[in-house]
């Protein structure tokens, strides 16, 4: 899979040109594609979080498995008032559900077009996996008879007890909870650090939503700081062993799909 000749080449489809990505596709790799959003993350990270982190976490994939990492698609579904604000803050600009899932289709249908027949999304919005599910589903009704394969994964899924159990020595909140937190404050002082403005980290408590959802959205039920627990307990070393642990278990899940069941 992996060899001194893939090892040397670039794997981002964006910083490719195109007889490289033509040269790549040679080889059928794994082509990933990186799914986020663009919304608010406490006063101290970045809005883009929910692409950087998968998008850097596919780069570390592909270059293990020899595989292509599509640009991004920078904007996801609708931030949520209990798991991510809600419309509440400036700057989270979200999609309607049926346009993301068309852009998913849209991609995946060009990519085939390209050469490509093994396909991974590989996402990091909460909101956003019922809208690529259904793109993937549109996409195969069109591209399936082509031998394409494809898999969906978010990030966090891949989180064990072990690695939880170090990151969260207290015990873990959950992930309902972990919007702009702990995990995502970790992976980015590990790929991202210059974006991480810890010292403006807020020490809030836990979001205290109900387990229900209202129109028009409660402004009361999303903490005024936008993150929805501290992440006083982020670090970069949690950020790099959530990230090694990633690059092994979604590595090994990767071959598993694409190499070893055919």
């Amino acid at each position: 899979m992996k060899n001194a000749d893939t090892a040397k080449t670039p794997v981002m489809m964006s910083e490719m040109t195109w007889p490289e990505y033509a040269d790549a596709l040679k080889r059928n790799p794994v082509v990933f594609i990186p799914t986020g959003a663009l919304e608010q993350h406490g006063p101290h990270l970045p809005m883009a979080v929910d692409y950087l982190l998968p998008s850097a976490i596919a780069r570390e994939i592909a270059t293990e498995v020899g595989g292509v990492v599509a640009a991004p698609v920078t904007y996801g579904y609708k931030s949520q008032t209990r798991s991510a604000g809600g419309p509440f803050f400036p700057g989270s600009t979200g999609l309607d559900g049926a346009t993301l899932t068309a852009v998913l289709r849209d991609i995946i249908r060009e990519l085939v077009r390209h050469g490509a027949r093994r396909i991974c999304v590989l996402d990091g919005n909460y909101e956003n996996l019922w809208f690529l599910t259904e793109g993937i589903d549109l996409a195969m009704r069109e591209v399936g008879d082509k031998g394409v394969r494809i898999m969906c994964l978010q990030h966090w899924e891949f989180l064990t007890e072990e690695t939880l159990a170090q990151v969260f020595p207290d015990g873990y909140p959950g992930i309902e909870l972990e919007h702009a937190a702990v995990l995502e404050t970790s992976l980015m002082m590990n790929f991202h650090p210059e974006l991480v403005r810890f010292e403006l980290v807020p020490d809030n408590a836990p979001g205290d939503a109900p387990c229900y959802d209202v129109w028009p959205p409660r402004k009361e039920w999303v903490a005024p700081e936008g993150s929805l627990i501290s992440a006083k307990g982020a670090s970069p070393e949690k950020g790099a062993l959530i990230a090694a642990q990633y690059r092994r278990d979604i590595t090994k899940a990767v071959k598993r799909e694409f190499y070893e069941l055919g």
